[in-house]
């Protein structure tokens, strides 16, 4: 197994390895972010404060944050499989790949922030996202 990707860390001592399954193909990159407010979730890219990631849909390796400050956080990953940085949707409905941290059912619309939360501290941390595909 390749070595996990990794962000640079920061002060803090959080880590979180990110695995994900589920992939119905390995073209584009998985997208991956990470924010501990409630307000953005699940648009974290609109946090300034949360953590980014992408890496390759065909690698094996995990991507771990590192540098965490303890708290709870909700992870959101995408399946980019056209490479175009952004989630592609038909009438509302994601065409590509969706997962969270803690793999909450998916029902009408994003599960919200108490679904998806889990804890950081100074243990390491693991998350698994089973990707989900709606079209």
């Amino acid at each position: 197994m390749n070595p996990p990707h990794t962000q640079p860390p920061s002060a803090s001592t959080g880590e979180v390895d990110v695995t994900v399954e589920g992939l119905r193909s390995t073209r584009g990159m998985l997208r991956l972010c990470l924010t501990r407010d409630p307000h953005y979730f699940p648009k974290c890219e609109k946090d300034p404060a949360a953590r980014r990631g992408s890496i390759s849909a065909s690698s094996d390796a995990p991507f771990r944050f590192e540098g965490l400050e303890a708290g709870n956080y909700a992870l959101l990953v995408l399946h980019d499989e056209n490479g175009n940085a952004r989630i592609d949707t038909m009438l509302g409905i994601p065409k590509e790949g969706v997962g969270f941290s803690r793999n909450p059912k998916l029902f009408m619309g994003p599960p919200p922030f108490d679904k998806v939360q889990f804890g950081v501290s100074d243990q390491p941390v693991k998350q698994i996202v089973q990707l989900r595909y709606f079209l």
